[in-house]
């Protein structure tokens, strides 16, 4: 009985894991509004020839924060887009990179990448980029 009983609350602990792992889109939020959180330090992705066109926010149960970004290589050669050329603002007004990642783009070529920020306890707010000057 003992063995059955410990089966169970093994099978259902996994079961509950699983569900935090499940992401849900966060709800939409318009691209073009501007948030003015004050940015002290200057925290900016890198310069780079991408421009994030739009994007939509996801989470899950254990506060892992994703973004579906769609991105356009704004150069007339290849490039390759790092976790540096990108930037989230989260509800707190504190901006945070994505985790490490690398994919190659060609010219004026436009994707659209899941990308993952990590756990966090604000949700994102806005994915942007910085565009070379």
């Amino acid at each position: 009985m003992l063995k059955r009983i410990s089966w169970t609350l093994l099978f259902f602990a996994l079961s509950t894991s699983a569900d935090e792992d499940i992401l849900s889109v966060d709800r939409v939020i318009p691209n073009s509004i501007d948030f003015a959180f004050p940015n002290e330090s200057s925290i900016q992705p890198e310069p780079s020839d991408f421009t994030v066109k739009n994007f939509v926010l996801m989470s899950n149960d254990a506060g892992g924060r994703w973004a579906v970004v769609t991105i356009t290589n704004e150069a007339s050669g290849s490039r390759s887009l790092t976790h540096k050329h990108l930037m989230a603002v989260v509800a707190n007004g504190q901006r945070v990179s994505p985790i490490e990642f690398l994919q190659s783009f060609r010219a004026n070529e436009t994707l659209s990448l899941t990308i993952s920020f990590g756990r966090r306890k604000f949700p994102l707010l806005l994915v942007y980029s910085r565009t070379k000057d």
